[in-house]
């Protein structure tokens, strides 16, 4: 792994060189913590994925619209077809790209516990009711025990967009909303962190496998 500005100031960790299809991976509303989502990207790039690992600032004045779109680009850089994965905010924000038509285009993404019921931070208004893009495959993963987004928001926007015609799998697995993306959450700092506990890692080979599985 080696980490790398993908714009000025902005870091993203790499795994892999370019190749045919690259995976890039979004963290939630928490500034530049891509570190805590290390333990499933270190997982899929077991598989043989080349991964971008990219820091955001939901908290900057465009909701870090620049530095989604910029990661995007920088990601598209480096291969033919993107995996977008993204978690909690950065799971709506991994939808909202994908739904609309953008200078990104997106071959498939993946949602963990997506955060889908408040503003996009891209666009800063809500998902469409309707999509602008081109039909794109959607993995909606969601945890049984995530206190923090229900999984009936991800329930909500499978069957939208399959009333859309959008493919769309959507499976609930036995995690929390830190274990989902390899974080755990650590109440003292009111933040998350890269999960070391054996159930988080676990559940983080199987995310892993099931976004190698669509790479």
């Amino acid at each position: 792994m080696q980490t790398v500005d993908y714009s000025p100031g902005r870091a993203a960790d790499l795994y892999g060189g370019p190749a045919d299809t690259t995976v890039l991976m979004w963290h939630g509303a928490q500034t530049d913590s891509r570190t805590a989502m290390r333990p499933l990207a270190e997982r899929v790039h077991e598989h043989g994925v080349p991964v971008v690992l990219a820091d955001w600032d939901s908290h900057a004045d465009d909701r870090g619209r620049a530095d989604l779109l910029a990661s995007a680009r920088f990601a598209a850089g480096r291969a033919q077809r993107l995996v977008l994965v993204g978690w909690s905010m950065g799971g709506l924000a991994a939808a909202g790209l994908t739904l609309a038509t953008r200078d990104v285009g997106v071959a498939h993404t993946v949602c963990l516990a997506g955060a889908f019921m408040v503003p996009d931070p891209i666009s800063g208004a809500a998902l469409p009711d309707s999509p602008s893009g081109e039909p794109t495959g959607f993995t909606l993963l969601h945890g049984a025990y995530d206190d923090v987004v229900p999984a009936s928001a991800s329930a909500d926007f499978a069957a939208a967009l399959r009333k859309w015609g959008w493919p769309v799998d959507c499976v609930v697995l036995d995690a929390d909303h830190g274990s989902i993306a390899g974080a755990m959450y650590d109440p003292a700092a009111d933040r998350y962190s890269a999960a070391s506990d054996p159930a988080s890692l676990a559940v983080a080979a199987d995310v892993a496998a099931r976004i190698a599985a669509v790479w």
